[in-house]
């Protein structure tokens, strides 16, 4: 009886123990998170809403036709400058043609116009000269008349002979005139040939340049009958087919660099006020878990709200309001070789932990960006290509003027 009574006196004790355990658990536990939440945790903001994205870059025709070769599939790696897709081009081999041969009749003509100065110039001087030699068949005609008509009347002179010496000198009158006028027109050809030709050589003359930018227009179209790949990338989405007629612009398959991502954090609007230009971050990704931690910096803050550029923004002037937290994206640079050794795909769901001991960044960048974003030079082999053929088909054509020249009979 004494041991039954004396066993429920002992479980108060018991319980009191129990509870005091409990309490410094937790009560440690508590100072544990305070402490580091303190020393640590307020330095850090985290996030789930975290996404890879990437330059998706679609590849898509300058010009029009139809598909003859498609050279890349989904997922293959394509280098820069390689050739993705094939388009017909018989017609603009056909216009191409045409151009050129406008082009070498263009420059024979031009420089026939040069070579006709030259001409033009002789004739000049020999109508100048017969001006000059007439003139002076004028001036004796003329002596001629004045010495005879004051003695035809004493009969030292025949009026026959005073006659005949009258005529000689209206005839020399419309030689006169008709030399005049023969040396007018010699002088006008001269000048219309010489404002044709003035300050200019015949690779610059305007004919020659209107042709000449027919050939490029040409070149270039067929050129681009073959789209290159802007970057070096992997294929993402091929949307073209063998035998499809398509038009300038149709997306036909896009390019992603992989090599080249991001992640775009979306904080909460109350996470923002620590967040600055330049801080670390760590970033796990759900495809490789915890066993892979990729490190990056902050690259910048978006400047408006996720709901600000939506399709169709909240219209909160209405009666029934909720309040929603809003979000804006934080753009984190990734590391390259990181990237290189895990690499990730677009649209990842990322996990992301910034650093915000360091206070020292800004919250906006003040200053333009010193380099081109994305850049790249595929289309300026096909500019060069263009120009020699011009220059070459110019130079075709003034040899062979020079060699018809020379071998004309003089």
């Amino acid at each position: 009886m004494n041991n039954a009574a004396s066993a429920p006196a002992a479980n108060p004790a018991g319980r009191r123990r129990g509870l005091t355990i409990i309490a410094t658990a937790v009560a440690l536990a508590a100072a544990g998170w305070g402490g580091w939440h303190w020393f640590h945790g307020r330095h850090h903001q985290v996030t789930d809403n975290a996404y890879v994205a990437g330059n998706v870059v679609q590849i898509t025709p300058q010009v029009s036709g139809t598909v003859v070769a498609i050279l890349a599939d989904d997922n293959d790696a394509v280098k820069s400058g390689q050739a993705l897709v094939k388009l017909d081009t018989a017609d603009a081999k056909v216009a191409l043609e045409q151009a050129e041969a406008q082009l070498a009749q263009t420059v024979r003509e031009v420089r026939a116009l040069y070579a006709g100065n030259a001409t033009l110039k002789a004739q000049v001087a020999l109508r100048e000269a017969d001006l000059a030699r007439v003139q002076a068949d004028l001036a004796r005609a003329q002596d001629d008349v004045n010495r005879r008509a004051p003695l035809v009347g004493s009969g030292a002179v025949g009026k026959e002979e005073y006659q005949h010496t009258t005529a000689q000198l209206a005839a020399a009158k419309s030689a006169l005139a008709a030399a005049q006028s023969a040396a007018l027109a010699a002088r006008e050809q001269l000048a219309t040939g010489q404002v044709m030709t003035e300050g200019t050589t015949v690779e610059q003359h305007p004919n020659v340049q209107r042709a000449a930018a027919r050939v490029r227009e040409a070149a270039l179209a067929l050129k681009r009958a073959e789209l290159p790949s802007p970057i070096e990338g992997h294929v993402a989405k091929r949307a073209v087919q063998v035998g499809q007629r398509v038009q300038a612009g149709a997306p036909l398959m896009t390019v992603v660099a992989l090599d080249k991502l991001w992640v775009d954090a979306n904080f909460k609007e109350g996470q923002l006020a620590d967040l600055r230009i330049g801080q670390p971050a760590e970033l796990t990704a759900d495809v490789y878990g915890t066993k892979v931690t990729y490190h990056g910096k902050v690259a910048g803050l978006g400047a408006g709200t996720g709901a600000a550029f939506s399709l169709l923004p909240a219209q909160n002037a209405t009666g029934n309001w909720i309040k929603i937290v809003q979000r804006v994206p934080v753009r984190i640079a990734l590391d390259p070789q990181e990237l290189a050794a895990n690499p990730l795909r677009v649209g990842l769901s990322m996990e992301v932990n910034v650093d915000t001991g360091e206070q020292g960044g800004k919250t906006l960048a003040d200053a333009p960006r010193a380099q081109a974003v994305a850049a790249t030079g595929v289309y300026d082999a096909a500019d060069r290509e263009v120009d020699e053929r011009i220059r070459r088909i110019v130079r075709s054509s003034l040899a062979q003027g020079r060699t018809v020249s020379a071998h004309q009979p003089s």
